[in-house]
C-alpha cells in the first residue's frame, strides 16, 4: 500500500483536527474554532496530511484537496455519556473516496468492553479501503475500566501489535517518555508505520522537543500533533522545529532555535 504523499522518505508530520465531537468545543478559541484557520496552517506548514471528520471535509476542504493530503476519520464518540468507550463508524469508505481522501482513519479503544465490535468494524474498513488503494491509519488507545495504566510499555506494545494484526498501514499510539522501552513498542508495529500522538495542549519547549527526539530515535516514523499546533501563538515556528527533528534528524538544541 503506497503511503505517499502522507509519508516522505518514510517520515510524516500530520495535523489532526478531529477534536470537536470527541472533546467538545472546549479545545477551541475564537480563532481555531474556524476550520479554515487550521486548514490554512496545514497548508502553510506543509504538513503531510490534515485529519478531520467528513463534515469538515465536505464544508471546508473543497478548494484545498490538491494542496494538503486529506485523512478522513470514519468514526467518533461523544463526550457526554459516561460509558465504556466505543467509537463506531459514521462515514463510509465510499464517501471518503468521493471527498477525495488520501487515507482514512479509525479509532479503537483497546481494553474496552466493546473492543470486539470495533475490531470487527475496523476489519471491514481495512478490506474496503484497500480495495480503493486507500491507506488506513488506526488510532489505538487503551481505555476502559479494565485498563489501569494506558502508558506502560506492555500496553503500548499491545496497542501497536493490535494495529498491525488488524491490517492497519499506520498505527498511532501515545508516547510514555521511556525511550528504551519504546523501541519494543515500535518493533511490535512490524511493517506498519508507527506515529506518535501529540497529546494535550502544553507549552512546547526543550522538554517536549526532547521527547520527540527520543521517540524518533526509538524508531517512530513521525507524529500526529493537533492542539499543540493550532492552540499555539506560534504554530508555524513549532512546526519547523518538529520538522527538523523528524525529517532532518536535528539535535534538540538546533530545533530549539526555531522557537526563539
Amino acid at each position: 500500500m503506497k503511503l505517499n504523499p502522507i509519508f516522505k522518505n518514510g517520515k510524516s508530520l500530520i495535523l489532526p483536527y478531529d477534536h470537536g465531537i470527541e472533546h467538545s468545543p472546549t479545545d477551541f478559541n475564537l480563532v481555531n474554532v474556524d476550520p479554515q484557520y487550521v486548514i490554512d496552517l496545514a497548508i502553510k506548514g506543509k504538513f503531510n496530511a490534515f485529519v478531520c471528520q467528513a463534515g469538515i471535509a465536505h464544508h471546508y476542504i473543497e478548494h484545498h484537496k490538491k494542496t494538503v493530503p486529506l485523512v478522513i476519520k470514519l468514526n467518533a464518540k461523544g463526550k457526554i455519556p459516561k460509558i465504556e468507550p466505543i467509537s463506531v463508524q459514521n462515514c463510509s469508505v465510499k464517501r471518503a473516496v468521493k471527498l477525495q481522501a488520501d487515507a482514512v482513519g479509525y479509532t479503537i479503544y483497546l481494553g474496552s468492553e466493546h473492543e470486539r465490535e470495533m475490531f470487527k468494524e475496523f476489519g471491514k474498513i481495512v478490506e474496503e479501503a484497500h480495495d480503493y488503494s486507500l491507506p488506513v491509519i488506526v488510532w489505538v488507545y487503551p481505555r476502559g475500566r479494565f485498563v489501569k495504566d494506558d502508558l506502560t510499555t506492555d500496553i503500548l506494545a499491545y496497542a501497536a501489535r493490535t494495529g498491525l494484526e488488524l491490517g492497519a498501514d499506520v498505527v498511532k499510539v501515545k508516547y510514555n517518555n521511556d525511550k528504551e522501552g519504546y523501541k519494543w513498542v515500535v518493533q511490535n508495529a512490524g511493517k506498519a508505520k508507527l506515529i506518535v500522538s501529540g497529546g494535550p495542549g502544553i507549552e512546547l519547549g526543550e522538554k517536549y522537543l526532547r521527547h520527540v527526539r527520543d521517540f524518533m530515535d526509538a524508531g517512530a516514523s513521525g507524529m500526529a500533533i493537533g492542539r499543540n499546533i493550532w492552540q499555539s501563538e506560534k504554530p508555524l515556528k513549532i512546526t519547523k522545529a518538529l520538522k527538523s527533528l523528524i525529517f532532518d534528524n536535528a539535535k534538540v538544541k538546533d530545533a530549539l532555535k526555531w522557537l526563539k
